[in-house]
């Protein structure tokens, strides 16, 4: 197999308009977070008796979450490049990488999940725990659905090479990826952080 292979042109306004159209979608995700974040500034407080979440997370867990998914997003720069460069092996190594990462961290999040249900702090518990699971539920969705496209996209790369639409779709994935790190990174700080300072 050859480990170097030539990436055709894309046709350049057939990529802006893609382009573009993933960004519009990208925007409009953010305004689901936005009002998901907006929801939980709101009901944190509204415990109904029960602990807060300085008492409920578990920050070491929080912060290696954080680390994990961080460096699902580095590997999927490296396999970008990778990609530009025609090395289908390497790209091929940074995307699994990045799937393993990704599934760790959804992993640390179900445990988190079922945790919180086995101790009696479910979704029903309260307002602030409705918006909790709401808001992580959702970016958890999210990269659920992000590791069934990459799947799709390494078994393309495999059978199909470097192909132009093989390319965008990587192209889109990657933003996508960023994407949800960048609002984990908010989760962190306005879920976790915050919480553990309580503020």
């Amino acid at each position: 197999m050859n480990d170097t292979a030539a990436i055709p042109p894309l046709d350049h306004a057939a990529k802006e308009k893609t382009l573009f159209g993933f960004w519009v979608y990208l925007m409009t995700d953010c305004l689901l977070f936005g009002s998901l974040f907006a929801t939980y500034a709101v009901l944190h407080g509204n415990t109904f008796g029960g602990l807060a979440a300085g008492d409920l997370f578990n920050m070491p867990v929080a912060l290696a979450e954080t680390l994990i998914l961080l460096t699902s997003s580095f590997c999927c720069g490296l396999a970008m490049l990778a990609v530009q460069a025609g090395r289908k092996r390497q790209a091929l190594l940074w995307l699994g990488f990045t799937a393993a990462l990704g599934l760790t961290f959804l992993t640390f999040e179900i445990r988190e999940f079922a945790q919180l249900v086995a101790d009696g702090d479910s979704w029903a518990r309260s307002g602030f725990l409705s918006a909790f699971f709401t808001l992580v539920g959702t970016h958890g969705l999210h990269i659920t659905i992000g590791l069934l496209w990459l799947g799709v996209l390494v078994w393309q790369v495999i059978h199909r090479g470097f192909t132009k639409h093989v390319v965008r779709r990587l192209t889109l994935f990657s933003m996508f990826w960023h994407f949800l790190d960048v609002i984990w990174i908010f989760i962190f700080t306005v879920v976790y952080l915050m919480g553990a300072l309580r503020i």
